[in-house]
């Protein structure tokens, strides 16, 4: 794990669910999720959205044109916990496979933070979009 990810970690968990920098004032949220390969646990702190009960991520790595490769992750094991402020709670990943949802809940990204819409210039890949759900 990075350095930046662990300090985010530790700060988020220290302020319930709060940190400052890039992230302050955006919903955040640490997923745990197993290794595609290896097997061991990570943790990636992300911005997420809401749709419903729903927790949306997406694995934009700022416009790369790779997913994040925590998306691969859970490709291989949907079975993640995430924290939200001070809850933890298991929930299933699932990848919107329908492109008119995935696009409306892009949009919510986008709607949330702008630099969102500049990922997808970026970039020649369809971003995927990843609900979570309990």
């Amino acid at each position: 794990m990075s350095d930046q990810n662990q300090a985010i970690i530790e700060e988020f968990r220290a302020n319930s669910g709060k940190v400052g920098g890039y992230f302050e004032g955006k919903t955040l949220l640490l997923l745990t999720h197993t290794g595609a390969k290896s097997g061991a646990q990570r943790i990636t702190p992300l911005v997420y959205t809401t749709d419903g009960d729903r927790l949306v991520i997406t694995p934009t790595n700022a416009g790369a044109d790779t997913n994040s490769a925590w998306y691969h992750n859970v490709i291989a094991h949907p079975g993640v916990t995430v924290e939200v402020g001070t809850d933890t709670f298991p929930v299933t990943a699932k990848v919107v496979e329908d492109r008119a949802e995935r696009d409306r809940l892009y949009a919510g990204f986008v709607a949330a933070i702008p630099t969102f819409a500049d990922y997808e210039k970026k970039t020649d890949r369809v971003i995927p979009v990843v609900v979570l759900e309990r």
